[in-house]
C-alpha cells in the first residue's frame, strides 16, 4: 500500500469516528457525511488528492500552501478546499485537525435545552366557582 492510500485510509477512519458521521458514495467517491451533509470528500480509491474540506479559521493558511486549491464546481466560493499530496512526507495531524473545522463547521448545530431558572410554580387556590350569569327577559314591557 501506498503511502498516500494508507493517509486517505487513516483520513477517513479517523472522519468517521465524529459524532453521527457516516460513509456515503456519491459519485463512486468515498465521503463522510453528518446528518446527511458532506463534511470530507475523499474521491475515488485511485484519485491522486487527499482530500477536500469545507474550512473557515484555517482557509487563508491552507491557501496559501502548494498543494491545496478552491474546489471547483463554485465550492470554493463557499471556503471547500482540495488538499492534493504534498511533496515528501503528509501532515496527517493537521489534515486530521481541518477534518474537526470541517466537521465544525458542516455538522448542523444540536439545540441546547433551555434550562428553566424559575422555580416550579406551587399549586394555588383553586378558582371559585362563579354563579351561572342570570338572563334578563323583558317581562315587564307586557310582550
Amino acid at each position: 500500500m501506498t503511502a498516500l492510500k494508507t493517509a486517505k485510509t487513516r483520513l477517513l477512519k479517523y472522519a468517521l469516528t465524529k459524532p453521527d458521521a457516516v460513509l456515503d458514495h456519491p459519485w463512486g467517491e468515498n465521503v463522510a457525511k453528518v446528518r446527511g451533509k458532506v463534511f470530507v470528500f475523499f474521491g475515488l480509491e485511485t484519485s491522486p488528492g487527499v482530500m477536500g474540506v469545507k474550512l473557515t479559521d484555517a482557509l487563508l493558511f491552507a491557501k496559501s500552501l502548494p498543494y491545496v486549491d478552491a474546489m471547483g464546481y463554485g465550492l470554493g466560493k463557499s471556503g471547500w478546499v482540495s488538499v492534493n499530496a504534498p511533496k515528501g512526507a503528509l501532515p496527517v495531524k493537521m489534515f486530521e485537525e481541518w477534518i474537526d473545522e470541517s466537521y465544525a463547521t458542516v455538522a448542523p448545530k444540536r439545540r441546547a435545552v433551555p434550562i428553566s431558572s424559575a422555580a416550579p410554580k406551587a399549586p394555588g387556590r383553586p378558582a371559585a366557582r362563579r354563579a351561572p350569569a342570570r338572563r334578563t327577559t323583558s317581562r315587564s314591557s307586557g310582550r
